[in-house]
């Protein structure tokens, strides 16, 4: 069964368009009863970036759930990876996070955690898809079992404890010049604190959220304001985050932008060597560079590939024991810590790794040379341009092309009307010619 409101990360599109107060309100209804077990008081934990939006969504959502039975729990703007500690910490049946991650302001979104804090799985998205398309007037709570609503403060103080947690005790990050970009987003607040109270020189940029300015010219998709306060300062690192702090980035001392891919090296060999990984290998997408992959073999370990989305990382690190997963985007999932995606802790690990050695970020966060990989993204109005004969000819052609000495991956993105077009192989120019004559048939095909 295909679905009709969840993507690759939750319900996601224009706020207004197509994440209106009417589908909020519907959608808290219907997770609400998706959620109920019991004859104990439910209660779910909200939390938010720093979009304009969100507001709107926000009490939309408290009417849809408190119309139920359900009591709700306010957050305000906090890191998505915050929300899912905060629903199993809380002992909330259910949490959410109102955002559309590293998109700019004029969308939102609207992801949903179970009470153990891991995001739902495709059977529970397609009943509470079942249910938005159904009548739900018969099944709201009576006058007297109507839900409430209360703001919490001080959780921003608990998120800090549990990310400093993840550190050794004596571990300092005294002598380190940090900059810190928030993308004007949901960290904006916790996170230089966080850097301060383990002992850094804390730079904070993209801490001036307006509503409007999430992840523009900032954060972990624009890495150059980054990369410039970074040789500016003489900052030792600087770390990107996105709009919603599941995701991040590195910038080394020259300014050198840092991907997932080689942050997964850097823990994964740190990891082994403290004997930390719970098995010989680490779980990445198909996106990962095949030098990755590589570099782990020479390690000792393999890397188990799965489709794009952190959820389906988890899954397979659920699935099979691995305690370390991720994306080349810089989504990395720590499951000794955290049931999600979390780029501040991740970026605390590689921090522990640059304190340990003391050698440069531009060393240190250089584990292997990527192969070259070229991607791009070509936009649509709808329809199904990969099934036009000519694109499946021009893939075709490309995959002999490349014959074995690199990989093809094309994939509509589960967030956008785009189709991604990925291609890897050791020799640049053919790889780039490959990836532009399928992306030239594409487009003919999109419009």
């Amino acid at each position: 069964m295909s679905r009709k409101y969840f993507g690759t990360d939750g319900i996601r599109g224009r706020a207004n368009g197509l994440i209106t107060p009417e589908l909020a309100l519907k959608v808290g209804q219907a997770a609400g009863l998706a959620f109920q077990r019991g004859d104990h008081r439910h209660r779910v934990v909200i939390g938010k970036d720093t979009r304009l939006s969100g507001y709107m969504i926000e009490y939309a959502m408290v009417a849809g759930f408190t119309s139920v039975g359900m009591d709700v729990l306010l957050v305000g703007p906090m890191p998505t990876p915050a929300v899912a500690m905060l629903t199993k910490s809380m002992r909330a049946d259910l949490g959410v996070m109102i955002s559309a991650s590293h998109n700019l302001f004029e969308d939102n979104g609207i992801k949903l955690f179970g009470p153990q804090g891991f995001k739902l799985s495709d059977d529970v998205e397609r009943q509470i898809e079942q249910l938005l398309d159904e009548s739900l007037d018969k099944r709201l709570a009576q006058s007297a079992s109507l839900g409430r609503a209360r703001r919490i403060d001080g959780v921003h103080d608990r998120y800090i404890e549990f990310a400093k947690r993840t550190l050794p005790r004596d571990l300092s990050l005294e002598g380190l010049r940090v900059v810190i970009d928030c993308a004007n987003g949901a960290a904006y607040k916790v996170v230089p604190e966080a850097l301060w109270e383990l002992g850094a020189d804390v730079v904070p940029i993209g801490v001036e959220p307006d509503g409007f300015n999430i992840n523009k010219d900032c954060g972990s998709t624009s890495p150059e304001a980054l990369s410039k306060k970074v040789r500016e300062m003489r900052a030792d690192i600087g770390i990107a985050l996105d709009g919603d702090a599941d995701r991040v980035i590195l910038v080394d001392e020259r300014g050198h932008v840092v991907d997932g891919d080689q942050l997964l090296a850097v823990i994964a060999q740190s990891w082994k060597e403290d004997g930390r990984l719970s098995r010989p290998g680490i779980v990445a997408t198909v996106m990962s560079n095949l030098g990755l992959e590589r570099f782990l073999q020479g390690q000792g370990l393999e890397l188990v590939r799965t489709p794009v989305g952190d959820r389906y990382v988890l899954e397979q690190m659920l699935n099979g024991g691995y305690n370390l997963g991720g994306e080349q985007s810089g989504h990395i999932i720590l499951s000794d810590y955290a049931t999600t995606g979390d780029g501040f802790v991740a970026a605390l690990q590689v921090l522990a790794v640059v304190q340990k050695l003391r050698r440069p970020v531009s060393e240190v966060c250089h584990r292997f040379d990527p192969l070259p990989q070229i991607l791009k993204n070509v936009r649509h109005k709808g329809g199904k341009p990969l099934d036009d004969s000519d694109v499946k000819s021009a893939i075709s052609d490309g995959e002999k092309r490349l014959n074995g000495h690199g990989r093809l991956l094309i994939r509509s993105s589960g967030t956008e009307p785009v189709i991604r077009v990925m291609g890897e192989g050791e020799d640049r120019h053919l790889v780039e010619d490959v990836v532009d004559t399928i992306v030239s048939a594409l487009g003919q095909a999109a419009a």
